[in-house]
């Protein structure tokens, strides 16, 4: 299915205000995990959105965000732009509660094999990047302490080198996920047959100058060709920031909290 320009007619969430005094990074709780690399332990910090009210009984989603290039670092708080921003609003915590994992990449690594040279998504690699690694070591560790978490509401989402990353480790692990949502990235297209049956929303800017186009295009045919049934939304005249009109659009959101693991 192709949903181009305007998304479903749908009016853009506007943002409202934190409490008085309190930052986005209040918000979240300071976690770490640590994965080993080189047969050396590395330790990685994310960041945690619990739902503002736990009830008794009581499931929740879970959704790990993987962000873009430009968020990269070791200060546990550069992640936290965009989306898991605009997810600690009031308005959002209150129509989505859920558990928001927020790992961070280190500089000048990746969550994928993404080439940046040649633009080009690289094939599968038989193991996922360190970045990667600890990406799904931070929300093993959520489900493993958090009794509320919904086993069978698992999202992964991503923009721009998260977007590659979200096609990546969707590859790896399609039973996981109940949904993914990849926003202007690539993915590797032998792996397509791979996330045929899971539900996948793509979004990717028909003008993006930063990451061809034609990657989500590629990925979404592949797709449709291994039997799928993606939805791929190709914005006219919007160029790499696509995860804005998709994150703030409410149909999208509600479309991703909706799914669960079949």
């Amino acid at each position: 299915m192709l949903v181009r320009g305007v998304l479903l007619g749908a009016v853009l969430l506007m943002p409202m205000q934190l409490s008085a005094g309190e930052s986005v990074a209040d918000a979240y709780e300071s976690r770490t995990v640590t994965v080993t690399e080189r047969g050396e332990p590395v330790e990685f910090r994310y960041r945690l959105l619990r739902p503002a009210t736990i009830e008794p009984a009581t499931t929740y989603p879970v959704v790990l965000f993987l962000h873009g290039a430009g968020e990269r670092g070791n200060d546990n708080e550069r992640q936290l732009q965009y989306f898991p921003t605009w997810m600690a609003e009031p308005s959002l915590r209150s129509r989505h509660p859920c558990f928001l994992v927020a790992p961070q990449c280190r500089e000048e690594r990746g969550w994928s094999g993404f080439d940046w040279q040649t633009m080009k998504a690289a094939a599968l690699p038989e193991a996922p990047t360190t970045d990667a690694a600890a990406a799904i070591a931070a929300l093993e560790a959520v489900l493993a302490s958090e009794p509320a978490a919904a086993r069978d509401r698992l999202y992964l989402t991503g923009l721009s080198m998260g977007g590659y990353g979200t096609w990546d480790l969707a590859a790896r692990s399609p039973g996981t996920f109940a949904a993914i949502l990849p926003i202007c990235g690539g993915g590797d297209e032998a792996s397509a047959a791979r996330v045929a049956a899971l539900p996948t929303w793509c979004f990717h800017g028909e003008s993006d100058s930063v990451v061809p186009v034609g990657l989500s295009r590629s990925m979404i045919a592949a797709i449709k060709a291994a039997g799928g049934t993606p939805v791929y939304s190709e914005l006219e005249g919007i160029g790499h920031d696509s995860w804005t009109p998709a994150y703030r659009n409410p149909a999208v959101l509600d479309w991703l909290f909706a799914q669960r693991r079949r």
